[in-house]
């Protein structure tokens, strides 16, 4: 397994606490003229979503506090107008648009390609950056949303690999797959993963479907239990709140072989339903880790975090919600200037060190592909331990 070494970018801590800076309400002046500039974040702050998208929020007004703080962007303070996607892509569509002609020089879209890409769409209609903090779909990019587009997370292509190599690395040759079929996320993590497992030797036995809000795994589960010989390992491509139920199902059934997933694991409510029980051989990818044990800075950030909030970061996504408004930033200030398609230019020719590590994008022509590595961790006990970051030997095309 290749280890991925982080260097953080560094930041400054706020001395004070400040209040927060989100509003669903905004006057309607030039997002950069005068003495401020927006920043729109089209999050979902309610549905299924959310997880996800909610404690992105939360770094996100973090980092405007940090950032106007210290001088804001181009000279000029920073406002954060929030509006709730609801994780509805018309909604999210439409809240984008309102941030568009509010005066927003960058919106910020949520973490999947089906919920994400209509503000995204939006972004690019009217010439600004949009960017994802986490969304992992390899449509997620130029060729499909626009010469604008961005998203900050490795693609499925690199998330479905690195497990793949991680369990044949680690003696485990013949899977059980199961594949959540209600959005591209799951569909597309699944096929990479298998993608990259059948060309190191592996056998997958069955690939399986599920629905999300189906809550109920029994029918995978029995043919699963009719099968002449029993899987080395499971692979399970869901998401909350359906994705714990049907770990604790195979658990209750006496199937005890390893678990492998990606980000949507890395979910407090899914350590706490699985618990000390059943909450054992989990294995999954994300984005990065909550300790010093993934970066030497956390610890300044998780001060600075629990300065604002009053308690210690509580999800991983809160990092890439940190992450985007301080990379937005950074372009900017090298671009010299707010404009869509000079930040975009400056985003693909800068490499750039973040709490989640260290990122460059491909140019527009080759689909702002990302070149990030994966975090890759294990629930032991219902707790998550950090083991490393890596980056696959062999990613599939997308």
């Amino acid at each position: 397994m290749k280890r991925y070494s982080l260097v953080l970018a560094a930041f400054m801590v706020v001395a004070l606490a400040i209040a927060g800076c989100t509003s669903d309400d905004s006057d309607s002046t030039s997002g950069d003229s005068g003495d401020k500039i927006v920043i729109g974040a089209a999050l979902c702050q309610t549905g299924i979503q959310a997880p996800l998208d909610e404690p992105a929020l939360r770094g996100a007004q973090l980092a405007v506090d940090v950032l106007n703080e210290n001088g804001g962007i181009l000279g000029k303070q920073v406002e954060l107008v929030s509006m709730d996607g609801k994780s509805d892509p018309v909604t999210v569509g439409n809240v984008a648009k309102q941030m568009v002609d509010q005066g927003a020089v960058a919106i910020i879209a949520p973490s999947d390609f089906d919920f994400g890409g209509p503000a995204s769409r939006e972004a690019q209609n009217a010439g600004l950056v949009g960017i994802s903090p986490c969304a992992s779909s390899p449509l997620y990019g130029s060729a499909a949303l626009g010469d604008k587009q961005f998203t900050m997370s490795m693609w499925n292509t690199t998330m479905g690999a690195a497990t793949a190599e991680y369990a044949y690395k680690q003696g485990l040759r013949s899977v059980y797959v199961i594949t959540d079929d209600f959005i591209d996320y799951t569909k597309s993590l699944s096929r990479y993963f298998i993608i990259r497992f059948e060309e190191l030797g592996g056998n997958v036995i069955f690939e399986d479907t599920y629905t999300q809000g189906q809550a109920d795994v029994s029918a995978q589960l029995a043919r699963i239990k009719a099968l002449d010989t029993m899987p080395d390992f499971i692979y399970i491509s869901s998401y909350m709140p359906d994705l714990a139920l049907m770990i604790r199902t195979l658990r209750e059934s006496g199937l005890d072989m390893p678990v492998y997933g990606g980000d949507a694991y890395d979910d407090p409510a899914l350590f706490e339903a699985l618990g000390t029980e059943y909450g054992n051989d989990v294995i999954f990818d994300t984005h990065g880790f909550l300790s010093d044990a993934a970066n030497p800075k956390y610890g300044a950030f998780a001060a600075a975090y629990e300065k604002k909030f009053g308690s210690a970061p509580d999800a991983v996504w809160i990092m890439p919600g940190y992450d985007v408004v301080m990379l937005l930033a950074e372009a900017m200030e090298k671009a010299g200037t707010t404009e869509g398609a000079a930040v975009a230019k400056t985003m693909e020719e800068t490499t750039f060190d973040l709490l989640t590590g260290e990122l460059k994008w491909s140019d527009a022509a080759s689909g702002h592909e990302p070149n990030k590595a994966a975090a890759l961790v294990e629930i032991k006990a219902g707790m998550p331990e950090f083991l490393g970051w890596v980056i696959p030997d062999s990613i599939p095309a997308p």
